[in-house]
């Protein structure tokens, strides 16, 4: 069973359909007090956890996908009403939450298995032990999905797990941990914390072993702060991008609908969106410019539940359209040249916005994430230059390259520095039957997805014998009579 942590009765947490302006759940926050009331509660419920038969914990974990199939379609209307995106991706959502499950049961069977190796002696072992308090916090933009590939793999390992959804997604959260409860997940196993930075930052300083955190690079960055003097504290940071795309040659209308879902799916709310287009000063480039910019124009915006079903939704909130103005509007003024404008829709709440294109050729701009439907272009040279301006980011996340020379591909697999690099295939295609994560500012080296079992499990190293046997012979001759 799964438990909301006891919470501040004077703070009450809201979550608000960005296209509508509807009250999608209410509830109260967890203070500080809630907060270490929670941990502890997981902390005494890890150990009879720990304890379980893998084969045990693997089978609730399946009962877990079994609830979210039995539910997917609430669940999806959920997401699509707390984040705004299309009912269509929000189903897709689901899907993959599903989805995690077998592929977090491999990833444990795999990476953090056991092995017996036979010796001389008897036989050195290799085992996994659970962190023990893990605390996962989850983000906006896929909030059943992320969290979720941070706590099926915990879960798996044997961890307690406290989890604090986006303040912006409460109600997801609610979702979630009210399907873990249905699949009959024991007392204190997984506590649920409501709230925003101030419950976060208590979560963060709490009793905790490890910290699974998705989300910006900023928080990332105070969160390493925060832990730089508990190094038992393990820290695994999925962080944003400012992720290129570099479009060589090939179809032009085939390589524009590539950038197009690249940049703006999701409206953009996606860590690994195209935020720079890199294309050659030819008439291939010219001419995918102008067929981005038309096929960006005709894309339908609308409401998570309309039909015909919308390409693209508003922005998680008026806000976060707010704040992605504010950074466009500076990229103007440094030079920046609208190729197609950054705009809100008539008719439409303050959270929608259109996609828009920005040419920067020659111009120094700031690294920064944009997180929303924001594309910025420049046209190079050359194909060093290409790289060269792929590169030129602190983060490291995705990367795409459209080109079909065999050779040009092989040199930007090898030399781009990030830690999902395609070719001919959006940057917002990943596997979850392969790592995810990313380099510089967008992670550090602890790749999620199938690689969650690396940080959900601790390997531990023995040498085993039957016996105590032979230890005294190995010292004959060389001990005083």
């Amino acid at each position: 069973m799964t438990n909301p942590a006891p919470a501040s009765a004077s703070a009450l947490l809201r979550s608000i359909d960005p296209a509508s302006g509807a009250l999608v759940w209410e509830g109260e926050v967890a203070d500080a007090a809630a907060v270490g009331q929670a941990v502890a509660a997981a902390r005494g419920a890890f150990p009879a956890w720990a304890a379980l038969a893998q084969d045990a914990r693997t089978a609730l974990v399946r009962g877990f996908a079994g609830v979210l199939q039995a539910r997917s379609g609430m669940l999806a209307e959920t997401i699509s009403r707390e984040t705004g995106k299309p009912l269509w991706e929000a189903r897709g959502e689901v899907a993959s939450m599903i989805g995690k499950v077998e592929l977090s049961i491999a990833g444990q069977a795999a990476r953090a298995g056991e092995q017996h190796t036979a010796a001389p002696f008897g036989a050195a072992v290799l085992r996994h032990r659970p962190q023990g308090v893990v605390a996962v916090f989850g983000p906006y933009n896929f909030p059943g999905h992320l969290p979720n590939g941070h706590i099926v793999p915990a879960l798996l390992a044997g961890n307690a797990v406290v989890f604090k959804p986006s303040e912006l997604t409460p109600a997801t959260g609610a979702a979630m941990a009210g399907a873990w409860a249905a699949a009959g997940l024991p007392e204190g196993v997984l506590q649920l914390v409501q709230g925003g930075p101030a419950t976060g930052a208590a979560l963060a300083d709490a009793d905790i072993d490890a910290l699974l955190f998705t989300g910006s690079a900023a928080t990332g960055a105070v969160l390493r702060q925060q832990c730089a003097q508990r190094p038992r504290v393990l820290l695994a940071l999925e962080l944003g991008g400012n992720n290129p795309l570099v479009a060589w040659d090939g179809d032009v209308a085939e390589t524009a609908a590539l950038v197009v879902q690249s940049a703006y799916l999701t409206s953009g709310q996606r860590c690994s969106c195209a935020r720079r287009l890199i294309v050659p000063d030819n008439r291939f480039g010219t001419e995918l410019i102008e067929a981005v910019a038309d096929l960006a124009a005709s894309l339908r915006i609308g409401a998570w539940q309309e039909t015909p079903e919308p390409f693209m939704g508003p922005l998680v909130s008026a806000a976060a359209a707010s704040r992605a103005e504010a950074q466009v509007a500076q990229l103007v003024s440094l030079g920046a040249r609208p190729t197609r404008p950054l705009a809100r829709p008539q008719g439409r709440s303050a959270a929608f916005l259109t996609p828009a294109l920005l040419d920067v050729t020659g111009l120094a701009v700031p690294d920064e994430e944009i997180f929303a439907p924001v594309l910025q272009w420049r046209r190079v040279g050359d194909f060093e230059a290409a790289l060269e301006a792929a590169n030129n980011s602190r983060f490291g996340l995705a990367a795409a390259l459209v080109s079909e020379d065999e050779a040009l591909w092989q040199r930007f697999a090898r030399e781009v520095r990030c830690g999902v690099v395609n070719r001919n295939r959006p940057t917002t295609g990943a596997s979850g039957a392969m790592p995810f994560g990313g380099l510089g500012e967008s992670g550090n080296h602890r790749p999620s997805a199938f690689y969650a079992a690396d940080y959900c499990a601790q390997p531990v190293a023995s040498f085993e014998a039957p016996t105590a046997a032979g230890h005294r012979a190995a010292l004959a001759g060389m001990v005083r009579a």
